[in-house]
């Protein structure tokens, strides 16, 4: 995590907070009521807990709300948290910590997302803090030491403990402050516009499922395959997350990625095959799915070169390795300097992308464009060089250019 300026530090002494004075919502009437009071909020702070071990997509577990008239623990296997979309519909600006997940799950939840968000471990990245915890984002920005509270808890189990009330609660909580002191930072730092603009794009991103066909990218051996493997691993691949998708099971249930990788090794024939096929319970499968498997097998080993979709590779229409390096070492030190997450300011795939012929990605509109495109265009077309200059790099404008005609 990178060092916060001395501005932005606290002091060591953090201290606990109290415990929070908490609403749990666990009937219609209940949530009726909590909607009635978040209507006119302009501000709220959001959370969620859920579990996906055990399913495809992630479940809902618990909803926790902070405002300026409260906290709430809102109970989804209680009460149908669909009408909590109005909230997020609402104009209100929601603030939450890492919020991408959050989102996926309150829009399968809700069947929506907030329409305004601020993201406060993105925003802290503008000020020098490195995808931080929101324990150590409350921490270093409230001096409040939070509990880290179980990890493992099991969230779907009632009634829930004290504890785990408090801590959800603590999530929420202190939010809103959190939100008010980055505000007041990162308008200091002329950088509130870049956090808002970067805010919305989180929001804006697409949250869809995984395409079925290139589901097999994610097989540790997926570029090693060749010719007739790839079809078979890119339609088996499908097979299995259409199949994990429509029972709600994670796709590890319905075939391990060892056993994916020996069928498109050697595709089976039938279901004898399919019993010497490594970490495989052949027996254990009935008719249909044996049918399915073989003929998705089948299909794929048939599958023309054309149909087959390829991971992505390396750009091939970039500039060198030792380029796309120097680059690399000029956007780190640049990042130090701001004070700003590296990630945040450009990772190694937006230079790639941006030194293309024609540049492409984050790196060539807007405020990266502006403080990183621009000066990556003048050294890879040598119009300046970077030097060391009392021990940090330094891009420099050349007084001349060596005539290559």
């Amino acid at each position: 995590m990178s060092a916060l300026p001395t501005s932005h530090r606290v002091s060591s002494r953090a201290r606990r907070p109290p415990a929070v004075a908490l609403r749990y919502v666990g009937d219609a009437a209940e949530l009726g009521a909590l909607l009635d009071e978040l209507h006119d909020a302009d501000v709220y702070a959001l959370d969620t807990e859920f579990h996906r071990e055990r399913t495809y997509f992630a479940r809902l577990a618990l909803l926790q709300v902070a405002w300026q008239g409260g906290v709430a623990l809102v109970d989804p296997l209680a009460v149908d948290v669909a009408s909590f979309a109005a909230v997020l519909a609402s104009p209100a600006l929601a603030v939450v910590h890492a919020a991408d997940q959050d989102l996926e799950v309150l829009e399968r939840a809700c069947g929506t997302t907030p329409s305004r968000l601020f993201d406060t471990q993105l925003a802290a990245g503008f000020l020098g803090m490195s995808t931080p915890s929101l324990v150590a984002a409350v921490e270093r920005l409230l001096g409040l030491r939070l509990e880290k509270g179980d990890q493992l808890t099991d969230w779907t189990r009632r009634p829930l403990s004290d504890d785990q009330c408090q801590y959800a609660a603590h999530d929420v909580a202190h939010l809103l402050e959190l939100h008010r002191v980055l505000t007041d930072r990162l308008v200091a730092s002329g950088r509130l516009a870049w956090a808002e603009e970067e805010c919305a794009a989180l929001l804006s991103r697409a949250r869809l499922s995984p395409v079925p066909e290139e589901a097999w990218w994610k097989l540790r051996q997926a570029r090693q395959l060749r010719g007739v493997e790839r079809g078979v691993a890119q339609s088996v691949a499908a097979w299995r997350e259409r199949r994990a998708q429509a029972l709600d099971r994670p796709v590890r249930f319905i075939l391990s990625d060892l056993a994916l990788a020996a069928i498109a090794h050697r595709p089976p024939q039938g279901r004898a095959d399919l019993e010497h096929v490594r970490n495989l319970d052949a027996r254990s499968l009935g008719d249909t799915v044996v049918a399915e498997l073989l003929a998705a097998a089948d299909e794929g080993a048939r599958l023309a070169p054309e149909a087959i979709r390829l991971p992505p590779g390396p750009a091939g229409n970039s500039v060198g390795k030792p380029a796309a390096t120097l680059a690399l070492a000029f956007t780190g030190e640049l990042a130090r300097r701001l004070d700003i997450d590296p990630a945040l300011l450009a990772t190694r795939a937006d230079v790639i992308d941006f030194l293309q012929h024609p540049p492409v990605g984050r790196l060539t509109a807007s405020w990266r464009h502006e403080i990183v495109g621009e000066p990556l265009v003048r050294l890879v077309t040598g119009q300046a060089a970077l030097v060391f200059e009392e021990g940090t790099l330094v891009l420099e404008e050349r007084s001349y250019h060596r005539d290559h005609g």
